[in-house]
């Protein structure tokens, strides 16, 4: 299948290759990097994003013969210089090295486990190695869970991460693991007081995640955490927001009223659209107009239901504004533009219509017509 990848992304992945083999041949006077790069160009035009992770890893391992221990100081000796440990945030590190990881699981994961779990935590330094571990976790979950522990508490923030990014219930792209959702939980207690926004951010994409099966289990560690206080306040909201993201789409009750929102807020909302018909393409321009006879806190959202091309419906909810309604009104405007020609999500002519919520609670709807582009 072709891959759909620009002459200028396969110019910068043969970059990338021709660098991971130049890395591989100084650290072994045995590697060769020109049949590593030719054997691995010859199929990573025409392969999608997660299968070349595993054929570069395949190619490697044809490279790089032997067992683990073996070729274990030819990996640590290739790697690069650790990613920066004064940043704190976004710092994710080159893919070149997510291969790494799948070439540890292959010749690790049923004999030599415990180093292959000493490889990850320097590999994940310079990339991280959230999917990997995760086979680890799977095979050998109490040993795999001991070393997360340790990890926890390590000096570089890359490993402490991967404590929580490793066992998220649904990490994308991640194979799924057989861990409870209460099993990590000693590990985000620990992390969730980290000084680093990547890691907090991680903590806050874990319970969001548990979120989607146990809201209350979210709620109850949000609450613990609070009552600790061994976090910052500002910090500590802002996991609090992250990690009920995806309750408050779904209008759930107690993650707004934590998050200072009251469902039952006494609030009159009006909606109004400019028209009622929509060529796919244009925008459909709409206000509305919340009146209140007290200063209070809203979060506007709206949702949108569109015609599938199976007949039925289907539901996405978009933000809108957090503001506070003072003087007892508040007017939002918004151009909702139907994109034509997205690959995730085919837009289909018919009847819709919008929703409008305030503090998760429908207030307001109205109806239109989406057409065919003129």
């Amino acid at each position: 299948m072709a891959s759909g990848f620009s002459l200028k992304d396969q110019l910068y992945n043969a970059e990338k290759v021709t660098y991971l083999a130049g890395l591989f041949a100084a650290a072994s006077d045995g590697f060769d990097p020109e049949a590593f790069t030719l054997d691995v160009m010859g199929r990573l035009p025409e392969l999608e994003l997660k299968e070349r992770i595993a054929w570069i890893s395949e190619c490697l391992c044809r490279h790089l013969p032997g067992a683990l221990p073996d070729v274990q100081e030819t990996l640590v000796k290739a790697l690069p210089p650790p990613l920066d440990p004064a940043l704190s945030d976004d710092d994710f590190g080159d893919f070149i090295f997510a291969p790494l990881g799948e070439f540890v699981v292959t010749k690790g994961l049923e004999e030599h486990a415990a180093l292959g779990l000493d490889l990850l935590h320097a590999i994940t330094q310079r990339f991280s190695m959230e999917w990997a571990i995760r086979p680890f976790l799977n095979r050998w979950p109490a040993e795999t869970m001991a070393r997360l522990v340790q990890w926890s508490e390590d000096p570089n923030y890359h490993v402490r991460r991967l404590a929580s990014e490793g066992t998220r219930p649904r990490l994308p792209w991640g194979e799924a693991v057989g861990l409870a959702f209460e099993d990590p939980l000693p590990l985000l207690d620990q992390l969730h007081r980290d000084k680093t926004r990547y890691v907090t951010r991680s903590v806050a994409n874990h319970l969001n995640d548990i979120s989607k099966k146990k809201p209350e289990l979210v709620l109850e560690r949000l609450r613990k955490w609070r009552d600790l206080g061994v976090q910052t306040p500002k910090e500590l909201d802002w996991m609090t927001a992250h990690a009920l993201r995806g309750l408050v789409k779904e209008g759930h009750g107690a993650a707004l009223q934590m998050l200072g929102y009251d469902p039952e807020v006494p609030v009159v909302a009006k909606l109004h659209l400019e028209t009622t018909s929509v060529a796919i393409g244009e925008a459909l321009n709409f206000h509305c107009e919340l009146e209140a006879d007290q200063a209070l806190p809203v979060l506007v959202d709206y949702r949108l239901h569109f015609q599938r091309p199976s007949g039925k419906t289907s539901v996405k909810v978009f933000k809108l504004k957090q503001a506070k309604i003072s003087k007892g009104a508040l007017t939002v405007k918004k151009s909702h533009k139907f994109k034509s020609g997205a690959s995730t999500f085919t837009l289909v002519p018919g009847a819709h219509h919008i929703e409008l919520m305030v503090n998760g609670v429908v207030r307001a709807e109205a109806h239109f017509d989406l057409t065919e582009a003129s």
